[in-house]
């Protein structure tokens, strides 16, 4: 797939077993980057290999990582490029050749419309955002964040924030850190809805406003204070009773105003009281017992109930 970024597509038997592209870290760069592998220990598993582009029996021998955990990197990989390459721009399709071996291929294949329909859904994730971003794109460069706030941030976007220097896009991150594309791209685009960081030259960055992060105890409402109620909230309980789900309250009578022409204070309660207990309802004011009850047998239904669930054995006698 001829383009930026483009790439290579593998297929065997219908299905895609390797999707290559330099517009996303590979699986290689995956292990390395992350610190599961170093980089003198990848030389040795390609000296044993004898130049092997992909040493998988040499990465489960060493305990470097399982064969669950390899087919799941490759497998992260392919769909990462597969997103690069359908959110960049593709110019034609040729054939490849035969000989060309696919680098860190998957056991059993993937069906080239899920790929694709894998990679819609992720553009059309980011492009719900508030802030597009594109991974070869933009060049983020820190935001002014509190140091109390970026103490308190988690490690993903810590890092984020250690590599975006201006100079490299969400493409060039995800490379020096090992993590996906879409991965980084989505972390941009947030941080940057959120303020952690801004685009260079972008009319109103310097006037960003950083959320702040919430605190890990609550503060506690004033006595007195009336209680806040949230506008959404608010304005879904309109609509409810506007189209009929609720009853509207019916409004309370004013008092009526004395001779002097004042409105006489209504009763309060001191703190502390107990609140006046409500009325119990007296035994048999329902006029359940009598409608069931058996009028020959003069048994109400209660006594029928436990009647009809009595078990009868022959050493009870009953």
């Amino acid at each position: 797939m001829s383009g930026k970024p483009g790439g290579v597509f593998h297929l065997r038997d219908g299905c895609v077993v390797a999707v290559e592209s330099p517009g996303a870290p590979g699986a290689e760069a995956r292990l390395l980057r992350s610190g599961r592998v170093s980089g003198e220990q990848w030389a040795e598993l390609l000296r044993e290999a004898g130049g092997t582009r992909w040493p998988e029996a040499g990465l489960i021998a060493h305990g470097y990582a399982g064969a669950a955990q390899l087919r799941v990197v490759c497998m992260m990989a392919m769909q990462d490029a597969v997103f690069a390459v359908v959110a960049g721009d593709v110019e034609a399709c040729d054939p490849l050749d035969p000989a060309f071996e696919p680098y860190a291929p998957v056991a059993l294949g993937e069906a080239p419309g899920r790929l694709l329909q894998d990679a819609a859904r992720k553009l059309a994730a980011i492009a719900a955002l508030p802030r597009t971003v594109r991974p070869d794109r933009e060049r983020p460069v820190p935001a002014a964040v509190p140091d109390g706030i970026r103490e308190r941030l988690p490690p993903p976007q810590k890092e984020l924030l250690a590599h975006a220097d201006g100079r490299r896009t969400a493409r060039d991150i995800a490379f020096a850190t090992g993590l996906g594309a879409y991965t980084v791209t989505v972390g941009v685009a947030r941080m940057l809805g959120e303020g952690l960081l801004e685009l260079p030259g972008e009319p109103g960055s310097a006037g960003v406003t950083v959320r702040d992060l919430p605190t890990g105890a609550l503060r506690q409402r004033p006595t007195g204070a009336p209680p806040a109620l949230d506008p959404e909230v608010f304005s879904a309980l309109s609509s409810a009773v506007a189209a009929g789900g609720f009853a509207a309250p019916r409004p309370l009578a004013d008092p009526a105003p004395d001779r002097e022409g004042t409105v006489p204070a209504l009763p309060r309660r001191e703190p502390g009281a107990h609140a006046p207990s409500l009325p119990r309802r007296e035994p048999g004011a329902s006029g359940i017992a009598e409608t069931l009850a058996d009028e020959t047998a003069g048994a109400n239904w209660k006594g029928l109930f436990r009647l009809r669930h009595r078990i009868w054995s022959p050493d009870s006698g009953t």
